[in-house]
């Protein structure tokens, strides 16, 4: 009995153990296969173009980022279904949508631009139209007529009344010489002549002192020569400067008056540099002063000149204008709009047309059917209203001008939710086998 007793208990033993080894052979096999099952195969890695901002704004950034929300910027990959404007693919949207956007188009055709540079400027005197009163011999002032800055004046009006000597003497000699040529009517022709060039050496030197035809007029007819002579104005204007004072000396050339005719001023523009290219003598410009608001005088450009203002960057541009009833003043602060440019057409856009970025600029170009291409354009000059396009797009394009920006911004929420979809299929990956992930390290550590 006892034998068999212990037989039956070895062999009871052996199976036990045989069911064991056999369970933790199929469990460690089990755990394997789990785990070469779990274990992702090796993806050929997607290269990424640049990280795009995830409220829809058009700006990017070649590097990952956050926003001022603190939310990361979604990257965009090469093979994204669902691309952005700045790379270039097809955005379709549906026929209803499109409606419920108010999506409206253009036509990108060649015009002319109205081109147009806008510069601070002032008024100043037109320096060919100021006039110097500086007598030609020497006196006193007698009487002033004239006796404030900033009066104005007429052609022929008297400024002054100057006694001189000189002047006296000169129309004494003028009296005698014209008497003696009448009484010489028997002289010879010889004497004749000689005295009638006299009296026209004396005319010419009156003349040459500054006498108007006026005053050797009044000689002539009382052949009385005066103590004292009114020296007039030779031009109409506003008296700009004076020196002259009753009783005063004066020597030849001295200045007693500067006198400013206002009839037509200039306005000096400070262009800045980018600018001047466009600007061109013979253009015309608007110009506007603060005094008069409501008021836009027309200018011609006459002058541009030639050397830059090292301070503020800026080139001096010169217009004459008209200044009927003297509005205008020197010193007036003044608002230019400059005409530029050459006249000729240029193919161009809506400036609604265009998506400014930082380091792009898009327009959409409408392809039909819901579909839209943004496409990435070089942009030139500009005006009011129109961009031209260097590069980009073909003349005959229909390119988005309302509602735009709302298609940019779905096309960017897509590739954001896209983005969203993908990192949580990512993310999901370790919760499909989490005893494996487990179990992992503490293999390795019985190992050790």
């Amino acid at each position: 009995m006892k034998p068999k007793l212990l037989a039956v208990l070895l062999s009871a033993a052996m199976l036990a153990a045989g069911i064991v080894i056999g369970q933790r052979y199929a469990t460690v096999k089990h755990g394997t296969m789990q785990e070469t099952a779990v274990a992702p195969a090796p993806n050929k890695e997607r290269r990424i173009l640049y990280y795009r901002n995830p409220m829809g704004l058009p700006d990017t950034s070649p590097a990952p980022k956050k926003d001022s929300m603190g939310m990361d910027y979604v990257a965009v990959y090469e093979d994204d279904d669902e691309a952005s404007p700045a790379a270039g693919k097809q955005i379709r949207i549906s026929v209803e949508k499109v409606q419920k956007l108010g999506v409206r188009t253009a036509t990108a055709a060649p015009r002319v631009l109205k081109r147009a540079v806008r510069a601070a400027g002032r008024v100043e005197q037109d320096e060919r139209r100021i006039y110097t009163v500086a007598p030609r011999f020497e006196g006193w002032i007698e009487k002033l007529h004239v006796g404030a800055t900033g009066d104005a004046v007429e052609a022929g009006q008297p400024l002054f009344e100057v006694y001189s000597p000189e002047l006296a003497s000169a129309q004494n000699e003028y009296l005698i010489a014209a008497r003696g040529a009448s009484a010489m009517k028997d002289a010879t022709p010889e004497d004749r002549a000689g005295m009638k060039d006299l009296a026209q050496a004396s005319l010419v030197r009156l003349k040459n002192l500054g006498i108007t035809e006026d005053e050797l007029q009044r000689l002539r007819a009382t052949g009385v020569a005066e103590r004292t002579v009114p020296y007039r104005s030779p031009v109409s204007g506003i008296v700009l400067e004076k020196t002259a004072q009753k009783g005063m000396r004066f020597m030849p050339g001295e200045v007693m008056y500067k006198i400013g005719d206002l009839s037509r001023v200039w306005v000096i523009a400070d262009v800045f540099e980018q600018d001047i290219g466009l600007i061109r003598s013979g253009l015309t410009a608007k110009v506007r002063i603060d005094a008069y608001p409501e008021r836009e005088f027309v200018a011609r450009i006459t002058r541009i000149y030639p050397a830059l203002n090292l301070q503020t960057r800026t080139v001096p541009v010169r217009m004459e204008i008209a200044n009927g009833g003297s509005l205008l003043r020197p010193g007036m602060f003044a608002r230019t709009e400059l005409s530029a440019g050459n006249g000729g057409k240029v193919l161009a856009v809506p400036e609604s047309a265009v998506i400014y970025g930082g380091r792009r600029d898009i327009v959409l170009v409408e392809l039909g059917e819901g579909r839209y291409e943004p496409r990435e354009v070089r942009l030139g000059a500009h005006d009011d209203d129109y961009a031209e396009v260097l590069e980009g797009i073909a003349a005959g394009e229909q390119v988005v001008v309302a509602a735009n920006f709302l298609i940019d911004a779905e096309s960017n929420l897509k590739a954001a939710i896209g983005g969203f979809g993908g990192h949580a299929a990512h993310t999901g990956e370790p919760e499909a086998a989490p005893p494996a992930n487990r179990a992992q390290p503490a293999h390795d550590h019985r190992g050790h």
